[in-house]
């Protein structure tokens, strides 16, 4: 009954998921060395076109082709699974100018935590490291007081 509960669509694709993620981030790590973060996309993609010195440090350039595959692959894997099962397209009512405000916020979050949930909370939880482990403490129970917050004020998408 609980399972039915947690688990309306039934279990077995989140577990392929977590399989997947979890092959797919060893990979990365067994090949280059370096966790497997999608937060650091966006500075080293900047690399390529940015002449600033923050953007053309040497970690941002000796991943920035990796990265950018691995974003693909986020991305192309996404669209892989909608066109696969039939479930693609825009699966939400909440308007773009807070989908926007969001991301803004959750990318700030990502520089200033030092890594996002991939980051810390596949690999850094996976590895028992300390910092990762606050900080997805620190997200969640972020993202449970927000959720009551925004409830309690009653604001719908």
């Amino acid at each position: 009954m609980l399972a039915e509960t947690l688990f309306p669509y039934g279990w077995v694709h989140y577990l392929l998921g977590g399989l997947l993620i979890g092959v797919g981030t060893a990979i990365i790590y067994l090949s280059t060395g370096i966790i497997a973060g999608a937060s650091t996309f966006l500075e080293s993609t900047l690399s390529y076109v940015s002449s600033k010195s923050r953007f053309q440090q040497f970690r941002f350039r000796s991943s920035r082709d990796w990265r950018v595959v691995f974003t693909l692959g986020i991305v192309l894997g996404g669209a892989i699974y909608g066109l696969t099962f039939g479930e693609f397209g825009w699966t939400t009512e909440v308007q773009w100018w807070r989908l926007l405000g969001g991301g803004i916020l959750v990318g700030v979050g990502t520089r200033l935590g030092k890594g996002c949930t991939s980051g810390h909370g596949v690999c850094g939880v996976g590895s028992l490291s300390e910092t990762s482990l606050l900080n997805v403490a620190t997200f969640v129970g972020i993202a449970i007081g927000t959720a009551q917050i925004v409830q309690a004020l009653g604001v719908t998408p």
